[in-house]
């Protein structure tokens, strides 16, 4: 239990420490959408790089990662039924099918699983598999979407992936890992230096944004966010774990693995991503809030069930 309640405490602070700088108006209006280009354009381009470099892509070949996969695709394509069906948006959907499916597994999900799991390890694969196969779809589409009508034609859509910056970092260094090659530390060291302000960066642009605003107030972004955090918080981690126990039939530990890992709160960077192309906004804030303090109990729950 001290993995999750570590975890929470040390997001819960920075996300406090932006808030009281919104407050306090130190950065000026604009603070929030400065860090939120920083984060997006340089920081966790160059996160990503460094980490996708060192990584290990087998990895991406296991039961568990398809599990991963079904579940995130499964909350995604029902999210999406529901919002064709009420005619919401297009880049206000694919941002909450994102929030309904996109799990913070990195600066949650790497304390998490140290602590509640035993090895930080495990995450790995969620993490590979959301950049390298979620972002650029999602990106793609939030790029299409976001276009004015006349540029959307194929050859944009086929080239967006490889004109945005995070999914520039994240190829980049599967390319390196894919080589073989590790490089020394003199090279990977400004990578690092730079990209350890990413998380830190969207932390504290998030807490500013929550400066006046209520969650759940009155208005058409409500049902949005609510299912959002349901598929997020319930849909999720059950479809993980009915899959898991009942067609994998996955060993105790392997199940526990997959249902916590499927269990975290939708990711902070999705907030970056719906300010970067300003398009559901508010959603994404209120959908990462509200699933980030109602993924607690459940992770709880989760441990005190199946670990």
């Amino acid at each position: 239990m001290g993995g999750v309640i570590a975890g929470f405490g040390v997001i819960a602070c920075v996300i406090a420490t932006g808030y009281v700088l919104g407050r306090r108006g130190l950065l000026g209006s604009s603070g929030p959408e400065i860090l939120t280009k920083l984060a997006f354009h340089v920081a966790t381009p160059a996160l990503l790089f460094e980490t996708m470099a060192r990584a290990d892509l087998g990895v991406l070949v296991s039961g568990q990662l398809l599990i991963t996969a079904l579940s995130t695709f499964g909350m995604a394509a029902l999210y999406c039924a529901v919002a064709a069906l009420r005619r919401w948006p297009a880049g206000e959907s694919t941002v909450g099918a994102l929030c309904a499916s996109y799990v913070n597994a990195g600066n949650l999900g790497i304390p998490i699983s140290a602590y509640v799991l035993g090895d930080a390890s495990l995450v790995a694969p969620v993490i590979l598999f959301q950049l390298l196969v979620v972002s650029p779809v999602a990106l793609t589409a939030l790029d299409v979407f976001s276009a004015p009508a006349e540029r959307s034609g194929l050859l944009r859509m086929l080239t967006t992936p490889l004109r945005n910056p995070i999914v520039i970092g994240s190829l980049a260094g599967v390319a390196v890992a894919a080589t073989g090659w590790r490089p020394p530390a003199p090279v990977l060291e400004p990578f690092q230096l730079v990209g350890a302000m990413s998380v830190p960066a969207v932390l504290l642009a998030f807490g500013m944004s929550l400066r006046g605003s209520a969650v759940l107030s009155a208005g058409r972004e409500r049902v949005p966010v609510l299912l959002a955090v349901v598929c997020k918080v319930l849909g999720q981690p059950l479809v993980a774990w009915a899959l898991g126990a009942w067609l994998f039939d996955l060993p105790r530990a392997a199940l526990f693995a997959v249902v916590v890992t499927s269990a975290l709160p939708s990711a902070q960077n999705l907030f970056a991503y719906a300010s970067r192309y300003g398009t559901g906004t508010r959603i994404a804030r209120e959908a990462i809030l509200i699933s980030t303090l109602a993924s607690v109990p459940v992770l709880v729950l989760v441990a005190a069930l199946l670990g």
